[in-house]
């Protein structure tokens, strides 16, 4: 079934704390600090100490700070 696939750039995957850091080149204080002061994606709790981010929105995030600043 065609309508069945899914293409990758349609999805979005979960991304762990190390993943974050890796990908932003904050450490974690940095990461929780931003989110809390709403500069940051919010995470997306898992687990009862688990806690994921989406990986289209870290990308969002990454991509908003490479546009050019006026």
């Amino acid at each position: 079934a065609e309508n069945a696939k899914v293409h990758r750039s349609e999805t979005d995957r979960l991304l762990r704390l190390p993943e974050v850091q890796h990908l932003t080149g904050l450490g974690r204080s940095a990461v929780y600090e931003q989110m809390r002061s709403g500069r940051f994606p919010q995470s997306v709790k898992v687990g009862l100490r688990s806690a994921t981010w989406s990986e289209r929105a870290v990308q969002a995030w990454i991509a908003q700070r490479l546009e050019p600043q006026p």
